[in-house]
């Protein structure tokens, strides 16, 4: 079996713009609705929509891991960094909703700035201030080494695992990112949401973390 990244046409994704066709313009006619509805409130009922989405997103990326963050924590970080302390129900600190706010906000504001290596490797660092995933340690703002063998998307019992994904071995991993780093900064007439589809299964077919590659995978689609 080949993977999508052992095929001759990657990184060339394909897609059917005419079966898209329909869900982007459904998706296009609501965001006109809601960015209408959005410039008919005052500022600060802006500021608070806005801290509202960026909680839900916060806590909707951290899923895609299986990772739950605390809410009032995650409510706490956004408030404060928006300058609106009232936003979170109560004061909470939590280094994990810190890191993944701080990501998220460097995405939507500055969703114009370069994509660098840097800047995702700094991202990545926010997301593991400890470099511990749980109880294990990982390598923080730098590439996966493989130094416990490839990357793999497994499930079931020990020693019955199924093998679903085999993500391109750490000696490729340089020239991928660049790859992908070229492409983020390329300027086309390509729609946003497809660019952001396409950002986000490309970025994890890479898996270019030891850990952490949903969520940045995710943030990725908001630049």
């Amino acid at each position: 079996m080949k993977y999508i990244w052992q095929t001759k046409s990657w990184p060339d994704l394909k897609w059917d713009s005419a079966k898209l066709l329909k869900p982007l313009g459904n998706i296009r006619f609501s965001q006109g609705s809601l960015i209408t509805q959005i410039k008919e409130l005052g500022f600060e009922i802006q500021q608070t929509t806005r801290a509202d989405v960026l909680v839900e997103e916060a806590l909707k990326t951290s899923a895609i891991e299986g990772k739950e963050l605390d809410p009032d924590a995650v409510r706490s970080s956004v408030g404060r960094r928006l300058g609106l302390p009232d936003a979170g129900l109560k004061e909470v600190r939590d280094q994990k909703a810190e890191g993944l706010v701080e990501i998220l906000l460097d995405a939507t504001i500055n969703y114009s700035k370069k994509m660098t290596l840097e800047r995702i490797w700094g991202w990545h660092a926010a997301l593991f201030p400890t470099a511990y995933s749980g109880m294990v340690k990982i390598s923080v703002g730098q590439w996966r080494d493989d130094s416990k063998g490839p990357m793999q998307i497994i499930s079931g019992p020990i020693r019955q695992e199924k093998v679903h994904f085999e993500a391109p071995p750490a000696k490729k991993l340089g020239k991928e990112m660049q790859t992908f780093i070229s492409w983020i900064n390329t300027k086309d007439q390509l729609d946003g949401i497809i660019r952001a589809g396409l950002a986000h299964i490309w970025f994890v077919t890479i898996h270019p973390f030891d850990d952490g590659n949903g969520r940045i995978a995710r943030t990725l689609t908001d630049t």
